[in-house]
């Protein structure tokens, strides 16, 4: 394919109408060995999931993360947020994220996999870069969330500055960021169900 296609800019999108993520009850958090057992019941079965993970921000220049502090899982009616500072949350996050047979897809998932390799052991099976798709294509760079929001639904995504940059290791999240990393993992299954043409 010669053409290659254009990735809608911020202008562009800011015009659009917002993309309608999940609400904070279709949100499991998953921070007891009791949620992750739950969790891994609704998972288990899954073709695919979108996915995601977050980080606390560093701020000094040599200061290294030791994150991902935060795993997402998503399907198009729920998402699961797996805080990583429970054993049994981690052990039930990386069994999850090494299955072979569910597809895990999402966007720049190459540092994540490093992390994920590093912090639980685990390599992940399947994973789908969403970006590589939108390339294959025609599109002529990486399109990311929000790019990928507006070419398929004509919507706008919305990303909280305050939420991406906020404190993800501590031991209580905020609605705010639950919400914020249940719908980047949510987005991903949406957009891959889109271009797969799976209806909703």
């Amino acid at each position: 394919m010669n053409e290659r296609l254009a990735t809608p800019d911020k202008e562009a999108i800011a015009l659009l109408e917002p993309f309608a993520g999940l609400a904070l009850n279709q949100i499991r958090l998953v921070a007891t060995a009791s949620h992750a057992q739950q969790a891994l019941q609704a998972l288990a079965g899954a073709r695919v999931l979108g996915f995601d993970t977050e980080s606390k921000p560093t701020f000094a220049r040599n200061e290294s993360s030791d994150g991902p502090h935060i795993v997402q899982l998503a399907t198009t009616a729920k998402a699961w947020v797996f805080q990583l500072h429970d054993p049994e949350c981690r052990a039930v996050a990386a069994d999850l994220l090494a299955r072979p047979g569910i597809a895990k897809a999402g966007f720049g998932l190459g540092d994540d996999r490093k992390r994920i390799i590093h912090k639980l052991g685990v390599d992940p099976a399947d994973m789908l870069e969403l970006n590589t798709v939108f390339r294959e294509r025609g599109y002529r760079k990486d399109m990311g969330v929000k790019g990928a929001v507006a070419v398929l639904f004509q919507q706008r995504f919305i990303k909280s500055k305050k939420a991406s940059t906020s404190n993800w290791a501590q031991p209580r999240l905020s609605e705010a960021q639950l919400v914020y990393a249940a719908n980047d993992a949510y987005a991903a299954i949406r957009v891959f169900n889109a271009l797969e043409g799976t209806p909703e």
